[in-house]
């Protein structure tokens, strides 16, 4: 194998914060297009506000916080943390203002012309006004806390993602001007209507009633602003202590990390502005001045309003993969079952293989991870279910994922006390692959193990919203794997080598990168030789280092990548033979799928692992082989779609540009081509995926 990164130029690496950003553009950019319902770009506007929250929670504050520390080096990119902060800051600052301009100059007039209506306290009717009035006093008043800062008061704390009014009022017998702070209640709608169909920002309403919270005194000016704080969990894994002791800990403390964003509409006074920013120690390059309202990650609300016409059309996924009137484990045994969601319905498939082994006389163990599921989980009801019924239960419930971590303790205790063996994986590793293991006594007096691996959560809502795969298969390797793989998270086997799987993060980069050897290998002997990756993410040097390796031995390399992708396609001398989408719509694209030519014979791969340094190094992933040659054909067929100039997607330039690609050239500048194939309506359309011809 050759050594990583022999030979390549030092500037081969996209900054990963950066691409991120690009990829929350492209959302913005979804938004942005007047082909879509209109309620559908709406909801890409929340998306793109509550993505870049999280962005400014975990990856700046993450940055500023090893900055901080003394702990930040130079990035792959070859960028310093302070150059990476900067151009973080740059880029974000002008994707806010974008963001702002599409929604005041686009969405709402949009809106106006559908008769749905945002408006400002000032262009509401006196009606209107008037029946706010009545709002405020009964039901928002109650539950406001004005807080005043003087010398007797300091300045009070602001949480993380709450938007809040700073207000100045005057004391009209002493002529002294105070500070005070207002919350905007968290619990209220963030838009209130004034009438049908009309709204106007919480704040607004509350700004016009200032007079009530600060009687005998006179307001002088009041503007919104909001603060973004460092969430992103620093737990010491101490194995003296309980994880979920120290996780219920760490959640406390998340609330006062210290302030990575301050957001003020671009109304506000310098003077305000200087106290807020001395007050919460933002660094200049920190503070965001947007035109108001601020918080449209709040535009979920208008974006489900009842207005199916201004809506993507109805979607009933297929119940074909495993028919409603067979047995799941007779059809599971006579062959693997290959799932696509959303397009296969998640309830008569992955949910029904749990709920029949749950009730299921001749089923004696279950054996199960969860990453993140629903409030109201119907796999944790059939856990439960199996537990009280006398099968053994095992669940590996992982604490530590992200924003999640709440739910997932409330899930853990639950299960403990339904009597389910409950274990939440490894000190320093999180449990993320998406397994689950039926051991069932056959009819026929067999003992057989059935398994699915996956490459989403088991969350019956996201399946509907997520693309993603599955393998229902009752084979031996495959069993014995996920046992032996079950008995790592469990126990204290340290097996390396599976039958059919990859596991992280002892063996599944090292997997990946022997196998791009080999078809280099394969290229150089004349053989077919062709590398496609599917994945949310491609950061991970090795594994990049090792695409550059295979595009100049001439290996023709295709990366379909949601999100961040940090290698850079079409480099001279570098990735001539590296092409780079991106696919992004009503489903959030979410499967990984790794396939190579292998000579004529394609060995393709399905799993829960993304190339990034925390999937191969931090994380228990696992990759299963597709061994069905129809199963591994479809899939082939399905990434090739993806790349095909014929299909609608972004292309990564060199520089780390994304351009869409939404219609066809005609050769006129000035003629707009047909519009390109939109794979997912296509797939909803045919429905069974395995029907298209590519």
């Amino acid at each position: 194998m050759s050594s990583r990164g022999e030979g390549l130029p030092d500037d081969r690496y996209l900054d990963r914060e950066e691409s991120w950003l690009r990829f929350n553009q492209r959302v913005l950019e979804l938004a942005e297009d007047p082909t879509l319902p209109l309620l559908e770009r709406v909801r890409f506007l929340a998306i793109f506000a509550t993505n870049l929250d999280e962005f400014f929670m975990v990856r700046v504050a993450g940055l500023t916080r090893r900055m901080a520390t003394g702990l930040a080096v130079k990035s792959a990119s070859g960028r310093r943390p302070r150059e990476v902060l900067e151009r973080t800051a740059e880029v974000a600052g002008e994707l806010m203002q974008r963001h702002a301009a599409v929604f005041h100059e686009q969405i709402l007039p949009a809106l106006a012309k559908e008769s749905i209506e945002i408006l400002r306290w000032d262009e509401l009717s006196r009606t209107e006004q008037e029946r706010l009035h009545r709002l405020f006093r009964d039901e928002i008043y109650p539950v406001l806390t004005p807080l005043a800062v003087d010398s007797a008061h300091p300045f009070p704390y602001i949480s993380g993602r709450s938007l809040n009014l700073a207000v100045i009022v005057r004391d009209p017998d002493t002529e002294a001007s105070l500070f005070a702070r207002v919350k905007v209640p968290p619990v209220l709608p963030r838009f209130i209507e004034a009438s049908p169909d009309r709204f106007t920002p919480l704040e607004d309403v509350i700004a016009a009633h200032l007079g009530q919270l600060f009687v005998g005194m006179e307001v002088v000016e009041h503007h919104v602003f909001r603060v973004t704080r460092n969430q992103d969990l620093e737990i010491d894994e101490d194995i003296s202590e309980s994880l979920l002791q120290a996780l219920e800990r760490e959640l406390l403390r998340r609330r006062f990390g210290p302030v990575v964003r301050l957001e003020v509409e671009d109304s506000i006074s310098p003077e305000v502005l200087e106290m807020l920013v001395e007050e919460l120690g933002v660094p200049e390059r920190q503070v965001y001045k947007i035109r108001g309202p601020l918080h449209l990650g709040g535009l979920h609300a208008i974006a489900d309003l009842d207005r199916p016409e201004l809506k993507y059309p109805p979607f009933v996924p297929s119940k074909e993969a495993v028919p409603i009137d067979a047995d799941i484990f007779a059809a599971i045994r006579e062959r693997d079952v290959l799932i696509h969601h959303p397009y296969d319905s998640f309830s008569t498939t992955v949910q029904r293989f749990i709920e029949d082994a749950a009730c299921d006389p001749h089923v004696l163990a279950i054996k199960q991870t969860l990453y993140r599921t629903s409030g109201d989980s119907p796999i944790v009801d059939a856990l439960i279910d199996a537990a009280e019924e006398g099968k053994q239960v095992v669940v590996v419930v992982e604490l530590k994922a992200r924003f999640d971590e709440r739910a997932n303790i409330e899930w853990a205790r639950k299960l403990e006390q339904a009597g389910c063996h409950v274990v939440y994986g490894f000190v320093g590793l999180k449990t993320h692959c998406k397994l689950s293991l039926v051991v069932r006594q056959d009819p026929d007096g067999t003992l057989r193990r059935y398994c699915h691996i996956g490459t989403g959560n088991y969350h019956p809502k996201t399946a509907r919203q997520y693309e993603d795969l599955g393998l229902l298969t009752a084979d031996p390797d495959v069993g014995e794997d996920v046992g032996t793989l079950f008995n790592h998270l469990t126990g204290y086997s340290r097996q390396n080598t599976y039958n059919r799987l990859l596991v992280a993060p002892r063996s599944l980069r090292s997997g990946l990168v022997l196998r791009i050897e080999r078809e280099i290998d394969h290229h150089e002997a004349g053989r077919p030789a062709h590398i496609r990756f599917k994945c949310n993410g491609l950061v991970d040097e090795v594994i990049i280092d090792a695409l550059y390796r295979a595009s100049r031995a001439g290996v023709p390399v295709d990366v379909w990548v949601r999100g961040i992708c940090a290698l850079r396609p079409g480099v001279p001398g570098l990735s001539d033979n590296i092409r780079v989408r991106s696919v992004l719509g009503r489903f959030l694209e979410h499967s990984r799928i790794f396939a190579f030519e292998a000579g004529g014979d394609p060995e393709v791969w399905i799993g829960s692992a993304d190339m990034m340094h925390r999937n191969l190094d931090r994380r228990v992933e696992a990759l299963v082989r597709v061994s069905d040659k129809a199963h591994r054909t479809e899939l082939v067929r399905l990434l090739d779609m993806a790349m095909d100039d014929g299909t609608s997607t972004w292309w990564l330039g060199p520089d780390g540009d994304w351009t869409r690609h939404q219609y066809a050239e005609t050769g006129d500048l000035d003629a707009q081509g047909e519009p390109l194939r939109d794979i997912q309506r296509h797939l909803m359309k045919t429905r069974r995926w395995r029907t298209v011809d590519g």
